[in-house]
């Protein structure tokens, strides 16, 4: 069993620094190189239980959230066309000629493209502030496993910065 520990620990060691590449680790007390290893990786899988993170098995959850497409104006594809039809519908019952049809497709496409504009601003600033509080709660967790990896390594002897 101890020899499938020393073979195993060496990855398992790499898993865990690659998890922390921001944290360097310094023997302070001379400790060998195997025995950093055995540390590091006891000291990872003690941090991951206190903190409940799992650097090596969680990613970085980057965009979740997807804001809908839009046209360069701001709004969204199809907008001022299905306006344009509501605004010629309502034009022809309002005042009965093409030329009322006219302006009220004119007015329906403006007032469905200010519309879907104000649509797609709402729905970009929530997009974006679901992304903030996702990123937000990774970092949380990013750090409370550094932190407590911290802790252990220096409890354990080994400068951590």
């Amino acid at each position: 069993m101890k020899n499938l520990t020393l073979i195993c620990l060496p990855a398992l060691a790499l898993v865990a620094f690659q998890s922390s590449a921001q944290q360097y680790v310094y023997p302070a007390n001379g400790q060998s190189p195997e025995q950093q290893q055995q540390d590091e990786y006891e000291c990872h899988a003690w941090a991951v239980s206190e903190s409940g993170f799992d650097p090596t098995q969680a990613s970085n959850p980057g965009t979740v959230a997807q804001a809908p497409p839009t046209t360069a104006t701001g709004s969204t594809p199809g907008a001022g066309a299905s306006g344009a039809v509501r605004g010629a519908a309502a034009g022809v019952i309002i005042g009965d000629s093409s030329e009322s049809a006219a302006k009220g497709a004119a007015a329906g496409a403006v007032l469905a493209r200010s519309s879907s504009r104000r649509h797609n601003r709402r729905a970009r600033a929530e997009t974006e502030a679901v992304n903030e509080a996702v990123q937000q709660d990774y970092a949380a967790h990013q750090d409370g496993y550094n932190k407590a990896r911290s802790v252990c390594l220096k409890g354990r002897g080994y400068t951590v910065e």
